[in-house]
């Protein structure tokens, strides 16, 4: 059950702050978004109002909240980190976003993305505080879902190295005659080729990948031939975390398909690579030019995979089997 603590000493006029601005008062009042306001110059902060929406989200009338800090709203599954952040909002008067766990009155626990930020009088100096609340606890949850899907499926791909290595040692042998040098182009491309895999399963906790670089690095290790098998075209762009499993993977069923029919299972053939973004969506454009005749596949077992991989993530993928190689295009919702 949530934290209750004692309404605030003296009922605060919330009429004074509904007719200092009339046409901002209906703004609070009929906004769609959960709003409160507080009056940090009475005692404990209090709510000194609350719209309809935030009501309805709480699951408090209005006469239970106002006068009350809004701390009641805490219970057992509220972290004091994210306490402490609000705090350092209010203290440092500055707008931002906790995500805190807040409780409604039913005792339900909800993933607040609680905005707070300050409103200033004519002198400059703090009147009142702005809370917005957003529940976000859906959303968060399909992410962690479609984490999950991705990082499963990209584990259960790794199979695939097996494969990626054996055409690799034999067009690798094709290109060299030298013992001493196709052993060194072997260990090189297939060290890199270990390493591309590997880092594809820790980065997502450890950093946020340029595309290009995430790109260039696991196609050129799938193709034979190198980098000279692999063309990019994009602007700079840092993939938000939410993607980075969910293309990773798409990346590699791609990659590993084309070694095994096409484009790249023969040293002519060549994948090129767009992409464009467009604030809602990133694009991409897979094309294989070069390699062998073209056949729509009987079996479409890891395509299926990662269009339902795709799927979760709120995204599309498209596949043609055109004559010249296969196009692939597809969108991952931002």
């Amino acid at each position: 059950m949530p934290e209750k603590t004692p309404d605030a000493p003296g009922a605060p006029d919330t009429a004074l702050f509904l007719r200092s601005d009339d046409v901002m008062a209906e703004a609070v009042r009929h906004a769609r978004l959960p709003l409160c306001i507080t009056d940090p110059n009475l005692p404990d902060n209090p709510i000194i109002y609350a719209n309809a929406a935030f009501c309805e989200l709480t699951g408090y009338a209005m006469e239970e909240v106002t006068g009350r800090n809004c701390r009641f709203l805490q219970g057992r599954d509220t972290t004091a980190e994210s306490v402490a952040a609000v705090r350092k909002l209010l203290a440092g008067q500055s707008v931002d976003t906790v995500e805190i766990v807040n409780y409604r009155k039913d005792g339900s626990a909800f993933l607040n993305a609680l905005q707070i930020g300050p409103v200033l009088d004519p002198e400059g100096r703090v009147r009142y505080f702005f809370g917005s609340q957003l529940d976000v606890s859906a959303k968060r949850a399909a992410e962690r879902q479609a984490q999950a899907l991705a990082d499963r499926e990209l584990r259960h791909r790794l199979g695939n190295i097996v494969n990626v290595m054996s055409v690799i040692i034999r067009m690798s042998a094709q290109e060299e005659t030298s013992g001493s040098e196709l052993g060194r182009i072997l260990t090189g491309r297939l060290e890199a080729l270990g390493k591309a895999h590997i880092d594809s399963i820790v980065q997502p906790a450890r950093s946020t990948p340029e595309l290009r670089a995430l790109a260039l690095q696991l196609l050129s290790v799938y193709a034979p031939m190198g980098r000279r098998q692999v063309l990019l075209s994009g602007t700079e762009y840092a993939l938000p975390e939410h993607l980075i499993s969910p293309l990773t993977l798409v990346l590699h069923e791609l990659a590993t398909n084309a070694v095994k029919h096409g484009a790249f299972s023969c040293a002519g053939g060549k994948v090129q690579l767009s992409w464009s973004a467009d604030g809602q969506a990133l694009q991409l454009r897979w094309e294989e030019s070069g390699g062998p005749a073209v056949s729509v596949p009987r079996r479409r077992h890891g395509s299926a995979i990662i269009r339902k991989l795709v799927s979760a993530s709120g995204g599309s993928l498209d596949f043609d089997w055109q004559a010249t190689g296969l196009v692939v295009t597809a969108s991952f919702t931002l």
